[in-house]
């Protein structure tokens, strides 16, 4: 028996390393990579990578691939040959689109077609989870597990990154209370935890919602600005008070708060989004520029949490068809899509017109 940690708790280890700059290696088989995120990069740390002689790759998707003009040979992803001269700077250029307009020559770039992307891919997935940009410096390392030793680094498996990457950790329930709110005093507040170590999760539930009926539902993912400071950049805050209004007065309903801010990129990259945006592109625009899909939430979460409060059927109050879709998928009967169309202001109005046009919102 040993008190080592699991895998779960292993890729939690690693998402801590890559946020504070620490390499971490991915074995496959007996060899491997050893990989860190490109923005945590520093010229000390390049320094000592650079000593150990071997070649460094770094890893992007193909969103930022087609923003730099450097080809995705691996589909998805592009694997870039590092120059011999390299700095953290010229790394943190390739990964961050903030000064493109600015330096638009970056390149040229030589893309690798060579060997197997799966490590690399699986890297950049992980770097994702850990809400830093999706761009990822590797290096091949022969006996992953001695290498790994031998630096004191935190060691995951390939077979074990795919599964993080492909499946969402299991959520537990950890204490409820009673939380009387402005829209009902019969509100209580419920939190749930993830095993992987990341973000807990929150349903606030105004009265007693039948478990044999559609419960009044909303997915609500954070948003810091909207939410707590009452940005008009989006119509979030007043989505979240018009929900909870409306189910305080149907006297029942759930509102599950997800923690996947900036539709899960996290809240720094979403700025890095909002930036990009006051430079003239749209919001999914800028989600590519950044290397990033339009949406990287999971609502598989919502889904589990709505199952483990006793609920099988929803009315859900979206404009998103593919909350719908996604809870459908996973266990949870939508009887109804309740429109949710509130908060359209002069300085959101081109971004709903985005979400309509490109995101399949019902607007």
């Amino acid at each position: 028996m040993t008190l080592g940690p699991n895998p779960s708790e292993r890729l939690a280890r690693a998402r801590a390393d890559l946020r504070m700059g620490v390499p971490v290696v991915m074995q496959n088989g007996i060899n491997g990579i050893m990989f860190l995120a490109a923005e945590t990069l520093d010229n000390a740390r390049l320094a000592r990578l650079v000593a150990l002689g071997a070649p460094l790759v770094i890893g992007i998707t193909s969103w930022r691939a087609e923003t730099l003009k450097a080809r995705a040979y691996d589909g998805d992803i592009a694997r870039l040959q590092v120059p011999p001269d390299v700095t953290a700077a010229w790394v943190h250029a390739v990964a961050d689109p903030a000064d493109d307009l600015v330096s638009p020559m970056k390149g040229p770039f030589k893309s690798l077609r060579d060997d197997a992307a799966d490590t690399c891919r699986a890297a950049i997935g992980i770097i994702k989870s850990a809400r830093l940009l999706p761009a990822v410096l590797t290096m091949a390392v022969d006996d992953a597990a001695a290498f790994a030793r031998e630096h004191g680094l935190t060691m995951i498996t390939l077979d074990e990154a795919r599964r993080d990457i492909a499946t969402s950790s299991p959520l537990h329930a950890v204490v409820s209370a009673r939380v009387p709110l402005a829209v009902s005093e019969a509100g209580r507040l419920h939190i749930f935890r993830p095993e992987d170590g990341g973000e807990e999760h929150y349903a606030i539930e105004i009265g007693a919602p039948s478990r044999s009926a559609p419960v009044l539902a909303r997915l609500h993912s954070a948003c810091f600005t909207g939410d707590l400071l009452g940005s008009l950049k989006c119509d979030c805050g007043p989505q979240l008070r018009g929900a909870l209004e409306q189910m305080g007065a149907a006297g029942a309903g759930v509102l599950l708060y997800l923690n996947q801010e900036g539709r899960g990129i996290g809240l720094a990259n979403k700025m890095r989004a909002y930036s990009l945006q006051d430079q003239g592109f749209d919001t999914v625009e800028a989600n590519h520029r950044l290397g990033f899909e339009d949406d990287e939430r999971d609502f598989r979460i919502g889904a589990a949490i709505l199952r483990q409060m006793g609920f099988s059927q929803a009315r859900l109050m979206t404009n998103n068809p593919a909350k719908v879709a996604m809870l459908q998928a996973n266990g949870i009967d939508v009887t109804e899509r309740v429109p949710l169309k509130v908060g359209e202001t002069s300085h959101n109005a081109h971004y709903l017109a985005t979400k309509a046009a490109k995101s399949g919102h019902i607007l």
